[in-house]
């Protein structure tokens, strides 16, 4: 089982906020993954078969990031977050020498639901300032 979310236009995501999907071309038939589109939060489900305590889910982000007019040139960084809390390991940081300068960064984690629970997944902007999000790419794949 396997779901993606994109939104390929640019979209201004200010510090602190989600990145927005609003295309869903891989959707979920069995309802371990819920989404609504246009929005920035997923909610992961910890359905589990047999015996198992725990649903892990494979979660990989990929887009492309860049500092809007009227911002300041410097490092600017997404990371995946749960229960809107950002997981450190997984920022992506870029450093544009220019305003409007884009990089495409990449980040991925395992999330373990544990059985009978849900979390809330997001792709956060944890940078001091606004940032551009285009192209952006969400995948999530249950591994076990």
């Amino acid at each position: 089982m396997a779901v993606e979310l994109t939104a390929n236009a640019v979209q201004a995501v200010p510090a602190g906020q989600n990145v927005l999907f609003t295309d869903t071309p891989v959707k979920c038939g069995r309802g371990y993954v819920v989404h609504r589109e246009g929005a920035g939060l997923v909610t992961l489900r910890g359905i589990c078969n047999g015996c198992s305590p725990i649903a892990r889910y494979r979660v990989l982000f990929v887009g492309n990031i860049s500092v809007p007019t009227g911002g300041t040139a410097g490092a600017i960084s997404v990371a995946l977050a749960l229960g809107g809390e950002a997981l450190p390991t997984t920022t992506a940081t870029a450093t544009p020498a220019a305003v409007g300068d884009a990089f495409n960064v990449a980040t991925s984690a395992f999330v373990d639901v544990p059985r009978g629970c849900c979390v809330a997944l997001s792709v956060r902007n944890v940078s001091a300032q606004a940032i551009d999000v285009a192209n952006a790419n969400l995948m999530i794949e249950r591994v076990a």
